[in-house]
């Protein structure tokens, strides 16, 4: 079922690159059909946002019915079952305590010369936050979104997510009230990432959007960027999984399992040196699948994207680890920490026998909108930093501007800009 990698085979290096080559580049097809709903949303505003909700959506909403008022989100908060409100809670507060670690604070400092320097910190002033909707349900998202965002202290948090057929969902809603958005909308798409970039009468216009979609929603974000800040263009899901012989072959079956049934596109990878523990996890693979209730989708996933990668040693497996730079990494090995040094690349990287990736999708504290596609070796996971913009601090008196102005003055000279010297100049001679 799966792809089988040796390192010592002489066709290695093009095997893994033609393994990794997948690209997630939407046609130009669904670049044009994007561009035409996000110039009419823009355009024609409420109007063009309800036609295309009830078109894309099957649904007959009037523009009232768009939004989702917080006495809808604590009702579902309450029709949930006491079990799932619980676990929302107990993975809202987790996730709500990691982040706190993550703010950062403005400071100042003051140079020999008496100079003032420093960095402000603000929080974004509204961030729109897309939720998958219909028939998934993904609380986990909206948790994983919202909570940073409101760490942060945006003071505005606007949550969409579409209702297919009219369908809401209680465990979302739910979620949404558990993380404190501010208002949400059933919309989705193209459609509800046009209104939250440029605004309408109902939808306000946002400074940032955040959130995972589909690739009609990937593909209005790429093209909303600079018109407001996005997180990422999120590609299918990924895990790479670092094992030795100490590592149980079903535990490691399951873990590829849970990134293979997200869907077709989404890649699992085993690397280990030890031949005979990946001939285990092939055989865990085949006993464990009919189990699965996604089976099909599982198949074609590890058929498609996954691998068995032979190494010869376990730092010959993280230098792999660099040139993939997994969304998820786990190490499933005796001694993870003495492996974490030479890992330079990777989103969120699990240690040991019993840090399983799920837990971290949840309820581990830690975020799991993580870099996808190779991005990870210039991006790092969703936090409260994405919230918060820095501006720089420089204050001077009298006696402390002399040095800066005469250096200032000789490089403005230096590049022609005349008043860009004189400017200092005036300062230093007063």
């Amino acid at each position: 079922m799966l792809k089988h990698l040796d390192t010592t085979a002489d066709n290695f290096d093009s095997s893994l690159q033609s393994l990794l080559s997948l690209s997630d580049e939407p046609d130009q097809t669904i670049v044009e059909t994007v561009s035409n709903i996000i110039a009419d949303v823009r355009t024609r505003g409420d109007e063009a946002l309800l036609e295309y909700t009830n078109r894309f959506d099957r649904r007959t909403a009037t523009i009232a019915s768009l939004e989702i008022t917080k006495l809808e989100l604590d009702a579902a908060l309450k029709r949930i079952p006491d079990e799932l409100r619980d676990a929302l809670e107990h993975a809202a507060s987790r996730v709500r305590e990691f982040h706190e670690k993550q703010k950062q604070s403005t400071w100042t400092y003051e140079d020999e010369q008496g100079n003032v320097l420093g960095q402000k910190i603000t929080p974004l002033d509204r961030v729109g936050v897309y939720v998958p909707g219909g028939k998934a349900a993904y609380p986990s998202s909206v948790l994983m979104n919202v909570i940073p965002a409101h760490v942060a202290g945006v003071e505005e948090i606007i949550m969409v997510v579409p209702t297919p057929d009219e369908l809401q969902n209680d465990l979302v809603l739910a979620a949404a009230a558990t993380a404190g958005v501010t208002r949400v909308f059933s919309i989705g798409g193209a459609q509800a990432v046009a209104a939250l970039a440029y605004g309408t009468e109902l939808v306000p216009k946002v400074d940032k959007i955040v959130g995972p979609g589909n690739i009609y929603v990937a593909t209005a974000k790429r093209l909303v960027f600079g018109i407001v800040g996005i997180d990422m263009i999120a590609g299918p899901s990924e895990v790479v999984i670092v094992s030795d012989s100490s590592a149980n072959p079903d535990w490691v079956a399951m873990d590829m399992f849970a990134q293979a049934e997200h869907d077709e596109q989404a890649s699992a990878i085993l690397i280990s040196p030890d031949s005979d523990f990946i001939t285990q996890v092939e055989n865990s693979i085949e006993k464990l699948l009919p189990e699965m209730e996604r089976a099909e989708i599982i198949k074609a996933s590890l058929t498609k994207n996954g691998a068995m990668i032979k190494v010869d040693d376990l730092k010959q497996a993280i230098e792999i680890v660099n040139i993939i730079a997994p969304e998820h990494l786990e190490l499933a090995v005796t001694d993870p920490e003495e492996l974490l040094d030479d890992i330079r690349h990777a989103g969120a990287i699990f240690m040991g026998h019993y840090s399983a990736e799920s837990l971290g999708d949840y309820c581990a504290g830690p975020n799991h909108v993580l870099p996808t596609a190779r991005t990870a070796k210039f991006s790092s996971p969703l936090g409260v930093y994405d919230f918060q913009k820095q501006s720089s601090l420089i204050k001077c008196n009298s006696s402390s501007v002399t040095a800066l102005a005469d250096t200032a003055s000789v490089l403005a000279r230096g590049e022609g800009l005349t008043a860009h010297a004189r400017s200092a100049e005036y300062r230093r001679d007063s």
